[in-house]
């Protein structure tokens, strides 16, 4: 996540009635022999997870249950991550970068941020990489090529059935001597699937690996939370774009105070949103679409902050 060189002490926390399992991740960790890791902080208590740590990856959230309305879940989850934001605010070190990547990510993130009124706003993100890197194997599949030629895909909103994945600023290397580059949607050639079967199956992969093993993504979410946590310390290659949930700035005319994901580029520990890229009829349809749905999350969240 940090480099081959970067050791790193793992802090971990869980709920009490959760600590037996806990210890089983310890053991885990310890079985892999990893000489990066030079120790382990495995705890049930806020204080002792939260002190002084530089990174927070939030995996923990309440999951949806049979039955249960979305006022439920918000309810639950702001219970969660108020608690964590404050933990946040009174504990770590002041530059901690936030990774929210319990559902609903997003909300999530934003309930977390409100929570955490001494931190910059702009150390908070969630997780959409995992929908980003999504959307570029399904182009590497159709075009059948390597993942690594495809560039610039951008998940725009929110971690859910309303992100719109975009591929009108994606393009496809050549050959890793160095080829010419071509126009993802030029590529492919067939708007019909690329603004049809490509964006659902985008937007209902998580359901359809729940469906498939009857558990949700495990390894291509923990694959997404490396490289998002890698990009945004390490910095994103020269002309790469990546999608982040970052605090809405007004950029592309969605609303402040939410945490969209944005096309990004990260340099020097810090993310840019990137500017000036065209959104014609279909993607700005898409973008209000998906901001709607994340305007209503937190109007239904705020009930239940205070």
């Amino acid at each position: 996540m940090f480099g081959k060189d970067q050791p790193v002490i793992l802090h971990l926390l869980d709920i009490a009635p959760m600590i037996e399992s806990l210890k089983g991740v310890v053991m885990e960790i310890e079985d892999t022999a990893s000489p990066l890791v030079h120790g382990v902080v495995a705890t049930t208590d806020l204080q002792e997870a939260f002190t002084n740590i530089n990174y927070a990856i939030l995996v923990g959230a309440m999951p949806r249950k049979e039955g249960m309305e979305r006022k439920d879940l918000l309810k639950a989850n702001c219970g969660i991550f108020k608690v964590q934001g404050k933990a946040l605010n009174d504990y770590a070190n002041k530059d901690v970068k936030v990774l929210v990547v319990g559902n609903p990510a997003n909300t999530n993130a934003l309930i977390a941020a409100l929570s955490a009124p001494g931190l910059p706003k702009e150390n908070f993100s969630c997780l959409t990489r995992l929908d980003h890197n999504r959307a570029k194997s399904q182009i590497s599949k159709r075009l059948n090529i390597n993942v690594n030629q495809v560039h610039n895909v951008i998940i725009w909103g929110n971690h859910s059935k309303t992100q719109y994945p975009d591929v009108n600023h994606a393009y496809i290397s050549g050959s890793a001597t160095g080829g010419e580059k071509s126009q993802v949607r030029g590529a492919v050639a067939d708007d019909a699937w690329l603004q049809g079967e490509f964006i659902t199956t985008v937007q209902n992969r998580g359901g359809a690996i729940i469906a498939a093993r009857k558990l949700s993504s495990a390894a291509s979410a923990a694959q997404a939370i490396v490289d998002h946590m890698r990009d945004w310390v390490k910095g994103t290659p020269e002309g790469e774009i990546v999608s982040m949930g970052v605090w809405s700035d007004g950029s592309y005319g969605v609303a402040k105070d939410l945490i969209y994901s944005f096309p990004v580029t990260c340099q020097d520990g810090k993310y840019t949103i990137v500017q000036g890229l065209d959104v014609d009829a279909f993607s700005r349809e898409k973008l209000e679409l998906t901001e709607k749905e994340l305007q209503e999350e937190k109007e239904e969240a705020s009930a239940f902050l205070h």
